[in-house]
């Protein structure tokens, strides 16, 4: 892998990198992230009882919204024909220094195409835990996003990369 950064041309300035050199292969990349909040907050989340309606599954469709709209926000990003987004949420019940317990979104995206899906993973993960915050703000404004991270990713020249086997 190159550590080259190839979003600058030669005259240093900002381009979209020109991909049709690539061979079309299948592409997944799994990003995740926690959103930390009150123990009271992720009760009411469990009972369904958040006044804007059922929290994961509105936040669900907007991680999937956000992959989809990736290059509608960071400017160098390719369009890029989804095959799936895939959200899994899970509970963190364990409370942290701050005594706040949380909610970890992981989210995968596969393509089959000339680049990499990282950035619809991480645009969606991020969504999805602005979602539920958006919706249980006006009960627990404290909540905090952290943690925001590509896990893996696989295809392309690159190969596989897995969070922790190097760089």
């Amino acid at each position: 892998m190159s550590d080259e950064l190839t979003h600058f041309s030669e005259a240093g300035r900002a381009r979209m990198v020109d991909v049709s050199g690539k061979a079309d292969t299948q592409r997944v990349a799994i990003a995740s992230g926690i959103l930390r909040m009150q123990m009271a907050t992720l009760e009411r989340i469990r009972a369904g009882r958040i006044a804007k309606g059922d929290v994961l599954t509105v936040a669900d469709v907007g991680a999937v919204m956000a992959a989809k709209h990736t290059p509608d926000i960071i400017p160098m990003c390719h369009s890029i024909a989804l095959s799936g987004v895939d959200v899994v949420f899970s509970e963190i019940v364990e409370p942290d220094a701050s005594g706040c317990v949380g909610i970890k979104a992981v989210v995968t995206a596969t393509c089959v195409g000339q680049t990499g899906v990282e950035m619809e993973a991480l645009c969606a993960a991020n969504v999805a835990l602005l979602t539920i915050y958006d919706m249980c703000k006006a009960i627990d404004r404290g909540m905090r996003i952290e943690c925001v991270q590509l896990e893996e990713k696989r295809g392309g020249k690159s190969g596989v990369w897995k969070r922790g086997e190097g760089k």
